[in-house]
């Protein structure tokens, strides 16, 4: 086999699978979201059996326009800056402090928020059989909250009614946590008993994020027993999802941060994800509650978790929420690297450096099937004015080429396929690690150097794509040159080919091919010499 023309069958691989599942992630538009606030849509009232939590999916119900408001509550934790809204006590804006928008900025990123163009809010309520479903107007004791130094966690009691029941709805931010609290506590006031069920969801637009070479999942997510699920926007479209569980949840999720609704485990629940019909989406937990005589009371609990999918925050919280950070197929590879990734970071605290280690300890493991590739390439070079001679004699019958070529190998002792198999083993590490570059909140801007200011965003002057390409070329006139014309214009074109689809790859994953490149160089160049000499 001709390492050259495996080479190249490589990187066109690698480029041709990119692309794939970049056009695979993106081949249906997500539905244009509509210019005006849309209906903030409650699951109407199903009517549920007494005793079992099984009820059909709840369908799009009618509610307040989400303009309208009862007045808002700000509350602000050291993770979160958060707006409630008295009408519903829902989260209607939320930014993650710790998370600038762009990088330089000192805005946040506004995680929840209703605007004209862009929508993803909390929502909560309570249903009963045959009312209608309605947000409660409540009342707080305060139009502000923070938490203090020393404090350890801050509650906003909220206090209405819903006809013949008092209904609190209790709010706890803890430091240093992503997780809320939500509790209803409900009393029945009235003279008849009432029956019914608590539903918690996030609604967003329809838009999605990515572009060809950054391709991204945003959309619904369901978590049950060990399964997880992804739902498109637009498979929702057709079809809504649901599930009744005992240990799950369910929300909405984008590139780096997932919002999701965490029912009390070992209870029975519903999750769902569903269109509203009008280009908006939400996902969500229902929870049936006990009959409720006169004046008797319940409380049931539910957790949130809103912000990013820092992989040692959601491993921490034991739910299965690390699955939303997805490697793809790839996963068994990706999950080790990140993990070395993050222990070459807290060593050095520079992203940049640890993926330059990560590239040293990767070459190191496959040392010895790189080796074998360069001494056989070396070999190889020697070899080119007999293979020179050879096409000559046979130009005009391919066949006895062949087999002349391959005697000339057997007697030279020479294996051509030992330069090829470091190249296809590679082929996993490199793309796992894309996926790893693209996928991890923790590299979201983080700075490298100089002008590398996010490593997960394309280098905005280009200088390590062209870098990259002149380590392609350098590689190149070590190996042994393609007998063929044709070839030879191909390989040649090869790094111009692959410094323009570098260049809108993020930077990190162009610094370790970069790394990989200039490793590579040193080592061939060295055995190649080596060879050369022991054959003087």
């Amino acid at each position: 086999m001709d390492p050259q023309k495996t080479l190249l069958a490589v990187a066109l691989s690698i480029i041709v699978l990119l692309l794939f599942q970049s056009w695979n992630a993106q081949r249906q538009p997500a539905p244009v979201a509509q210019t005006s606030a849309p209906a903030a849509s409650a699951p109407a009232s199903p009517v549920p059996a007494p005793a079992a939590p099984q009820v059909g999916l709840p369908p799009a119900g009618t509610a307040p326009q989400l303009t309208a408001s009862g007045g808002r509550i700000q509350v602000e934790t050291d993770l979160y800056r958060i707006e409630i809204d008295k009408l519903g006590g829902d989260i209607r804006r939320l930014a993650l402090k710790a998370y600038p928008e762009r990088v330089g900025s000192e805005q946040p990123v506004q995680l929840l928020a209703a605007k004209s163009n862009r929508l993803w809010l909390q929502q909560s309520g309570l249903l009963s059989p045959g009312a209608a479903a309605a947000p409660v107007m409540f009342s707080s004791d305060a139009a502000s909250y923070r938490l203090q130094p020393g404090q350890n966690a801050v509650e906003v009691r909220l206090r209405g009614r819903a006809g013949d029941l008092q209904v609190d709805k209790v709010l706890t931010f803890r430091r240093g946590s992503y997780l809320i609290d939500q509790r209803y506590e409900l009393v029945n006031q009235g003279s008849q008993p009432w029956q019914g069920q608590v539903y918690n969801q996030f609604m967003r637009d329809g838009s999605t994020q990515g572009s060809m070479f950054l391709p991204v999942f945003t959309g619904a997510v369901l978590y049950r027993d060990g399964d997880f699920i992804k739902e498109k926007f637009e498979a929702l479209n057709e079809k809504p999802a649901q599930m009744q569980i005992r240990n799950g949840w369910a929300g909405l999720m984008d590139h780096y941060f997932l919002s999701a609704v965490l029912p009390p485990q070992n209870q029975p629940s519903q999750i769902y994800a569903r269109a509203t019909g009008d280009g908006y989406y939400v996902s969500g937990a229902m929870q049936p509650l006990p009959l409720l005589g006169p004046g008797q009371q319940v409380s049931v609990a539910q957790q949130l978790f809103i912000g990013p999918k820092e992989q040692d925050v959601l491993g921490a919280l034991d739910r299965g929420l690390n699955r939303s950070v997805d490697y793809g197929w790839l996963t068994v590879i990706g999950q080790p690297l990140f993990q070395l990734l993050s222990w070459f970071h807290k060593i050095f605290g520079n992203w940049g450096i640890a993926i330059i280690l990560l590239t040293v300890v990767v070459k190191l493991l496959f040392f010895p099937l790189s080796g074998a590739s360069y001494k056989s390439m070396a070999n190889m070079r020697k070899l080119q004015p007999k293979m020179t001679k050879l096409r000559e004699r046979y130009k005009d019958d391919r066949q006895k080429l062949g087999e002349a070529m391959m005697e000339l190998y057997k007697t030279e002792k020479i294996n051509p396929l030992a330069g090829c198999l470091p190249i296809v083993v590679q082929i996993p590490v490199f793309i796992a690690l894309y996926w790893v570059l693209l996928e991890s909140v923790e590299l979201r801007q983080a700075p490298f150097m100089l002008w590398i200011q996010d490593l997960s965003a394309k280098d905005p002057f280009f200088v390590l794509p062209i870098l990259m390409g002149i380590s392609m070329i350098l590689q190149q006139r070590l190996n042994p040159a393609p007998m063929d014309p044709i070839q030879q214009k191909v390989m040649y074109l090869l790094p111009v080919i692959f410094t323009v689809f570098f260049a809108f790859f993020p930077a990190g994953l162009v610094l370790y091919w970069l790394v990989n490149n200039l490793i590579s160089i040193g080592q061939q160049w060295y055995i190649t010499h080596k060879v050369v000499e022991q054959a003087a």
